[in-house]
């Protein structure tokens, strides 16, 4: 009889194991392209709804603002249960409810009803981010952590693109409440193999059930001032983006007379691309300077505060479409190195059993704050204008970094050791 060598086991081991960490990234990838194609392709259509529902700019203000509170304020509840239940169960169960939710839309017949469902949508996807990143960072060792959840990110630029375009191009058409069913039904098609794969992945003990008080580990996370610091940086670059993801076609549409498909793709193709490049760049540039000192991620986040800021003014103040994509790629490629790293960044500073609690805690702030860029978008829009609102929060992400700097350099190495020694048996 033969045996296998020891180091041909282990190796064997190793191999199912980084299989199965893919093989999770990559369906994790495909709900996620999902969540953002649902939540974005309304943006597209703002022209279309605004003379079908006789929505007010300020009421399509309220469209994204709506959603992101709600979404804001489920995001905490859903991190804590995160980390006392099963994620999978609750990464299904909040596919299933948003897919059901975007197929309703095409029925709306108000301002009113179009608000609503967006209140539903938020607290459904609100279930679903939390758990995806901490599954996914569970799966990976800390070494390849940035790079696995830079590649789930660039499903939310796939998802922002695709979805923009293809409402852009239904609402063009006659047809966004078609584009709603359509969504809607491909979503809930998805959930299919999406449980079935997951009910095979493990989940750590640390992910069990916790004693005392439901929202201790909650408290637990602000004794951490390097972890507070990006509950700050964070709603303050979120703010950018969804002024930017919620106005940016309309402000094109305006500016250059585009129609709402070619002002759509002008919005989000440009941006978007270079999103991804520095997303994934970011992700291996932070691993690989991870090697070098725990506080890679946030200074990686100072970095991209930086470099945004400028490529943020000039969005607005280009004077030509082709000016406008350079300083929208420039942006997208600064802030994929803010989006790849935020949530490893924090996972560096608190325990590895609060990592869907923690999530959930940033998502609360940034939601909380990014809800107000779309509707001062829309309060705004004919007094201080986009372009003004961009020229404001340019100035925001200096003064986001300078904190961030300071905050990591005097309590970084204190709060990564407390949480180093808490995960510790």
């Amino acid at each position: 009889m033969t045996t296998s060598p020891p180091g041909h086991d282990v190796a064997a081991r190793e191999a199912r194991a980084s299989g199965a960490a893919t093989l999770l990234l990559t369906l994790m990838w495909g709900a996620y392209f999902l969540n953002y194609c649902d939540r974005q392709a309304v943006f597209a259509m703002f022209p279309a709804l605004k003379a079908d529902l006789a929505m007010s700019d300020r009421e399509l203000g309220y469209v994204g603002a709506v959603f992101l509170w709600v979404y804001a304020l489920g995001c905490p509840l859903a991190g804590v249960l995160g980390d006392r239940i099963s994620k999978r169960l609750l990464a299904v169960g909040s596919l299933v409810v948003w897919s059901l939710v975007t197929v309703a839309t095409g029925w709306v017949r108000s301002g009113t009803d179009m608000l609503a469902l967006r209140g539903a949508m938020g607290i459904s996807e609100s279930l679903f981010m939390p758990t995806a990143i901490a599954l996914t960072a569970d799966a990976h060792p800390p070494a390849l952590r940035s790079r696995a959840i830079a590649i789930l990110t660039t499903a939310q630029i796939a998802g922002t693109v695709a979805g923009s375009v293809f409402g852009g191009r239904m609402a063009d058409a006659g047809r966004w409440r078609d584009a709603f069913f359509m969504l809607g039904i491909l979503g809930v098609a998805y959930a299919v193999p999406y449980f079935f794969f997951l009910r095979q992945v493990g989940e750590s003990p640390a992910e069990t059930p916790s004693a005392g008080p439901f929202f201790r580990p909650v408290r637990s996370l602000f004794g951490a001032p390097s972890f507070l610091v990006l509950c700050a940086a964070f709603p303050c670059f979120v703010f950018g983006l969804w002024l930017i993801y919620g106005w940016l076609p309309t402000f094109l549409h305006d500016k250059f007379a585009l129609s709402q498909a070619d002002a759509a793709w002008n919005a989000t193709a440009y941006l978007q691309s270079a999103t991804a490049i520095g997303l994934l760049g970011g992700g291996f540039l932070s691993d690989w300077l991870y090697r070098r000192t725990a506080a890679a991620r946030q200074w990686v986040l100072v970095a991209s505060l930086v470099c945004s800021a400028p490529c943020l003014y000039l969005i607005g103040a280009a004077d030509s479409l082709p000016a406008t994509r350079l300083a929208a790629a420039a942006f997208g490629l600064a802030s994929g190195l803010f989006m790849g790293n935020i949530f490893a960044a924090g996972f560096e500073v608190v325990p590895a059993g609060l990592r869907a609690t923690a999530v959930g805690i940033l998502n609360l702030f940034g939601g909380t704050v990014s809800g107000f860029a779309t509707l001062f978008g829309g309060m705004w829009k004919q007094s201080l204008g986009i372009d003004g609102l961009l020229a404001a929060t340019a100035l925001a992400f200096l003064a986001a970094a300078a904190l961030l700097a300071m905050v990591t350099h005097a309590h970084f190495a204190t709060d990564h050791a407390r949480a180093t020694a808490e995960a510790s048996p």
